[in-house]
């Protein structure tokens, strides 16, 4: 008799059947998931450079090139030109004011001084003569008026003589007339005269002061000749070293052109080019320093040109307190110049992630230091040494500062 076989519920092929459902399942969950989806790239650490992130002080500054100057210099510029005929001195001399440094040979100046020289002495001798003449005039003058006065004097005495001799009728009417005529002749013509010798006074005082005014005018001119030719002698005009000068005897040297200067001894200044991008954050007063055998000097902001010339401005630095005794115009100095004062912040060294980076993110190594994260930071200020990091990193925690030119952007750099 045939007998009911139950069907059994759980077949090995049905286990088999839901085992390989529950792993791919399992597998899908996990792909999609569970898997970590970080791009990798696998390096050598001792290819890298790690640094530790600190809390510390941190200043704001950045370097540039100071340039050292002489707080004064003056100028020396040849006024006429010429010939150099003598060199007293060489290039560095220390110098007072007044002493010689060159000499010129100006053969046409010469002549044309000479001319002029002769043409103004001859002209102050006329006018010289001129007014000799103007004083003989004047005596001329007050001498023929005491002779008219003293034959005026004899006349009058005649005439009144005549004139009681006449009414006693004791002379001739001829007579009389003769004498009285005599007289009104001479008061006339000494009459004449007198406002004659006040009419050559007044001139005379008037010709007298220009001939006067004429002769000091041709005297002053005939210094500024002789000025002018004591400027073929070129002479320190203060006292201090002699500097950019050259010059060979029989050079020729045009007139205007510069033949060095004079850097007074009253102490230095530094001149630096600064990014124009800080334009606006320099100002008057504002600090720098440098390190010279291990002393640090102090220095401030004393003049901006804000002319911005191939991405560049300039500033003049003056020193506070003590300057290095070292020093020597044209030598080149490397400043920090300060933008904030020391004050504690987070920072991370400086290296060239962040020409890659821009400081937006960074590499941080895990607890472990087997690999290292990408993860997104903000950097504020900065100097020559370190970053200041505003967000994303904690102190301690160590990063790869090197550059990430090799990484290719991956999000985790895992070390071999």
């Amino acid at each position: 008799m045939d007998r009911i076989i139950k069907k059994k519920k759980w077949t090995t092929k049905k286990i088999l059947t839901i085992a390989a459902i529950t792993v791919f399942a399992l597998f899908l969950i996990y792909l999609l998931f569970l898997r970590d989806k970080t791009s990798k790239l696998y390096i050598n650490k001792d290819q890298i450079t790690i640094a530790e992130v600190m809390q510390d002080n941190f200043q704001e500054f950045i370097p540039v090139d100071g340039v050292v100057y002489p707080k004064t210099t003056i100028y020396i510029d040849a006024i006429q030109g010429g010939i150099v005929e003598a060199v007293y001195v060489e290039d560095g001399a220390i110098l007072e004011k007044g002493d010689p440094i060159l000499k010129l040979m100006n053969a046409n100046l010469e002549l044309s001084f000479m001319e002029q020289q002769t043409w103004m002495y001859d002209a102050i001798n006329n006018l010289q003569n001129t007014r000799i003449s103007l004083e003989q005039n004047k005596f001329l003058r007050e001498r023929e008026l005491a002779n008219l006065r003293a034959h005026l004097d004899e006349a009058y005495k005649t005439y009144e003589r005549n004139k009681i001799l006449f009414e006693d009728s004791m002379i001739a009417v001829k007579d009389f007339e003769d004498s009285e005529r005599e007289y009104k002749n001479l008061t006339k013509q000494f009459n004449l005269t007198k406002k004659l010798q006040e009419l050559d006074s007044i001139s005379a005082i008037s010709s007298l002061k220009q001939i006067n005014s004429s002769i000091s005018r041709i005297k002053n001119n005939l210094k500024l000749l002789e000025r002018t030719m004591d400027n073929l002698l070129i002479r320190a005009p203060a006292p201090g070293k002699l500097s950019s000068f050259s010059a060979e005897i029989g050079e020729t040297k045009a007139s205007g052109e510069h033949l060095g200067q004079i850097d007074m001894m009253d102490g230095f200044e530094l001149h630096a080019n600064i990014d124009e991008r800080y334009i606006s954050r320099v100002h008057i007063g504002q600090q720098a320093e440098f390190d010279m055998n291990n002393i640090d000097y102090m220095l401030s902001v004393s003049k901006i040109y804000t002319d911005v010339t191939n991405g560049t401005f300039q500033v003049e630095l003056q020193f506070e307190g003590e300057e290095p005794a070292s020093i020597k115009r044209g030598q080149t100095i490397q400043l920090k110049l300060m933008f904030s004062s020391p004050s504690e912040a987070i920072i991370v060294k400086r290296g060239g992630f962040f020409q890659e980076t821009g400081g937006n993110w960074i590499y941080v190594l895990d607890k472990t230091g087997t690999s290292a994260l990408k993860r997104d930071i903000r950097i504020g200020r900065q100097n020559t040494r370190y970053y200041e990091v505003l967000e994303g990193l904690e102190p301690g925690e160590e990063v790869i500062i090197s550059s990430y030119d090799s990484f290719g952007g991956k999000d985790k750099l895992v070390f071999k």
